[in-house]
């Protein structure tokens, strides 16, 4: 059973891939030019303060407009190990499992988690906070090989003997 523990960063409701992203930075060379714009619209200084293994807890549809898969790449380069939220835009969601980054469903964390706090993730099976524990479903062993490989791409050299 793999248990992590790490910082919240807490967020709302509808963080959308133009938070995550803005268009405008989308022009940059590589994700580590782009990293240090992430959640700019809505926080400016919250990607110079975040750090690695830190967690982020949202509110319903994280990850929802357009379908651009830089949004969960920055996520990732930014060093989050997780996101925890109501819920997921459906064509995020997938872009993260392809890119290697970790999405939690659970519905209550959100209204009692607070900012700068830690939370403990028990993989497939809940979340501790406060002496308390989040219940979470089991991720389908296919998608845990890919998020553990680092994504698909990995995932598939690793499982066709390329690395």
């Amino acid at each position: 059973m793999e248990k992590f523990t790490g910082k919240v960063w807490v967020l709302g409701d509808d963080i959308d891939t133009d938070i995550i992203i803005p268009t405008e930075y989308l022009a940059l060379k590589t994700i580590d030019d782009m990293k240090q714009y992430g959640f700019s619209p809505l926080r400016p200084e919250l990607a110079g303060q975040i750090q690695k293994g830190d967690i982020i807890v949202a509110g319903k549809n994280f990850g929802c407009g357009s379908s651009r898969e830089q949004a969960p790449e920055i996520i990732k380069a930014l060093g989050i190990q997780c996101v925890i939220a109501k819920s997921f835009a459906r064509i995020f969601f997938r872009n993260s499992i392809n890119n290697g980054l970790l999405l939690i469903e659970q519905p209550d964390l959100h209204k009692d988690v607070k900012e700068g706090d830690s939370v403990t993730v028990v993989m497939n099976e809940h979340v501790d906070y406060n002496g308390k524990q989040y219940p979470i479903a089991s991720l389908p062993e296919n998608l845990m090989s890919i998020i553990q490989a680092g994504g698909l791409v990995k995932a598939m050299r690793k499982l066709n003997g390329l690395d």
